[in-house]
């Protein structure tokens, strides 16, 4: 029988001889609250919790019942276990302080509960985006500062695919690792050991619809990556408009996701904090690159809690390919 690793044991084993536990217990929390989440979704068809909740959200989007019951399930997971100085949420305006009764702890969640969830009523998989910072003062309880700390200073992060299996990815800084939701067992196994995106890309993704509306210079790329002028093999396109799904094809198989700007919204769709940030880290550690088109994500200071980016991540050759379209096209304009 081949050995069977839970994320508990991988957290515990992986985690430094003198370290005091609170950020694996934290790593452990968040994996409960997905299985609480996973455990919804999977039964979305059955209970009540289709459709919209009647609300919009911070960004004005229509919040869909299962993104407020995520969102409650974490912060309700996290808010009084002692290891939390301040969350934010792309559901909530503000930050969520840790409630006073509760102790302070020494580290910071940033999360989007349910990314892709328009995607819900029609059975298409969704997922949980999550990064996590250090306190930056430990004398006091949780700032909106402690929040607004760029990727390259995130000490893990991770997202959970709710598609055909639920799989949880994450990074510590030492490699990715991804773990398969047994529904028998109700835990988490190792299923893939240091993912390294494979060097040869497969596919790219993109909403090629609002192709009209990008910029000279993605539009360039975008050319680019249909040409077999430069390249041996073009990647196939594939776009399925849930950020983790796309994401985690890419990641296995190689690739690149983009949602770049476009007229009207020159800074995209995509938060810097819940989404661009912690997918960063994570293609960082599996050998890939992410961008705005003229810097690196992981470089760039939040200045609002949800705060947008255009967003270009996978094969750093075809990033930075896409990074030389857009300085010789867009930004010399």
């Amino acid at each position: 029988m081949e050995k069977i690793v839970t994320i508990e044991r991988f957290i515990l084993d992986s985690q430094p001889e003198d370290a005091l536990g609170d950020f694996t217990n934290l790593l452990y929390d968040i994996a409960l609250a997905t299985k609480v989440i996973s455990a919804k979704t999977l039964r979305a068809g059955l209970v009540d919790i289709l459709g919209r909740a009647g609300s919009s959200n911070i960004q004005g989007e229509d919040q869909q019942i299962l993104d407020i019951f995520a969102d409650q399930a974490i912060r309700k997971l996290c808010d009084h276990t002692g290891r939390l100085c301040v969350m934010a949420s792309e559901e909530h305006e503000d930050i969520i302080p840790i409630p006073p009764s509760y102790r302070k702890g020494r580290y910071v969640l940033v999360f989007d509960p349910l990314d892709g969830s328009s995607n819900i009523d029609v059975n298409v998989s969704t997922g949980t985006i999550f990064g996590i910072f250090r306190c930056l003062e430990w004398k006091n309880r949780g700032r909106l500062e402690d929040c607004l700390q760029p990727a390259n200073k995130l000490v893990g992060a991770g997202y959970v695919l709710y598609g055909t299996s639920t799989m949880l990815v994450y990074s510590t800084g030492s490699g990715v690792h991804a773990f398969t939701l047994d529904p028998d067992l109700g835990e988490f196994l190792l299923s893939h050991e240091d993912i390294r995106i494979p060097e040869t890309p497969s596919y790219s993704s993109a909403n090629f619809s609002y192709f009209e509306r990008w910029s000279d210079g993605v539009r360039a790329f975008a050319r680019w990556l249909r040409s077999e002028t430069d390249q041996e093999k073009v990647p196939s396109e594939r776009y399925i408009g849930s950020l983790v799904a796309d994401f985690h094809r890419n990641l296995l198989m190689g690739g690149i996701f983009f949602y770049p700007g476009q007229e009207g919204t020159p800074n995209g769709k995509l938060r810097l904090l819940y989404e661009a940030g912690p997918l960063a880290f994570i293609a960082h550690q599996a050998g890939g690159y992410a961008s705005d088109g003229r810097q690196p994500i992981l470089e760039i200071n939040p200045l609002t809690l949800h705060q947008r980016v255009p967003f270009f991540i996978g094969n750093r050759s075809l990033v930075r390919k896409a990074e030389a379209f857009i300085q010789e096209l867009d930004v010399s304009n």
